[in-house]
């Protein structure tokens, strides 16, 4: 059951705001360094992902240097709906399509994101470019929660298991969107969330199974998890 905060966070952007954190994000882990990956072949960029309004806007600004790189005119980048969404800086949604069985800016010949990349080569904090799902993934949000994306939960993404826990491996992106007084905050409950977990297994006749969380069904562009007042 997801647990209140001290108080509200505002995103920088004026959204998302997060009001309450799935204890989940505590103790699920997955291998975490993605480029260091070598099994993955990019699956979770095997899909489009919500791309909020205000960031589709800065990409597009920068559409005639980002074609060079992407390769793929700007016509297919992302699909023609704009979906309301509170949670989205700017009110509202788009997603990026599909182009082959892969996000349009998959790197094709690498690994990685090309909207990352090309910030980084332009000088660029890639947070102006990547979509904040992209950056937080397989951590996500949806109506004041942050919560662990479907894939990671149900066992589809091909990197979980072994390596940091979500909150562990997105922690420096939370301060960035969120500061660091949420970062402080969380610090505190996960350190009490291992400690129960350990002190629970202890306690656990040898060999006996021990529950597992379900998380609320999502995808990669996220889900509306259903949680408590």
């Amino acid at each position: 059951m997801p647990f209140r905060l001290s108080r509200p966070y505002v995103a920088r952007a004026g959204a998302p705001v997060i009001r309450r954190v799935d204890p989940a994000i505590f103790t699920s882990r997955y291998f975490g360094a993605c480029l260091s990956c070598s099994f993955c072949r990019d699956a979770c960029c095997a899909h489009g992902v919500d791309v909020d309004v205000d960031t589709a806007g800065r990409i597009l600004a920068q559409a005639t240097e980002i074609e060079m790189v992407v390769g793929i005119d700007r016509s297919r980048w992302f699909t023609s709906e704009r979906s309301p969404d509170a949670d989205a800086p700017g009110g509202a949604q788009v997603r990026t399509q599909v182009v082959d069985g892969a996000c349009v800016f998959l790197n094709r010949t690498g690994r990685g994101c090309l909207l990352h990349a090309f910030a980084l080569r332009t000088s660029q904090d890639y947070h102006t470019l990547k979509p904040i799902v992209s950056a937080l993934f397989p951590l996500t949000f949806g109506h004041g929660t942050l919560f662990v994306s479907d894939e990671l939960d149900d066992g589809t993404l091909v990197c979980g298991g072994d390596g940091p826990t979500v909150y562990e491996a997105a922690r420096g992106e939370l301060a960035f969107y969120f500061g660091d007084a949420l970062v402080a905050e969380l610090d505190v409950r996960a350190a009490a969330t291992i400690a129960s977990a350990t002190a629970a297994l202890s306690r656990a006749p040898h060999g006996a199974a021990h529950a597992t969380h379900t998380a609320p069904a999502s995808g990669r562009g996220r889900s509306l998890p259903t949680v408590g007042a």
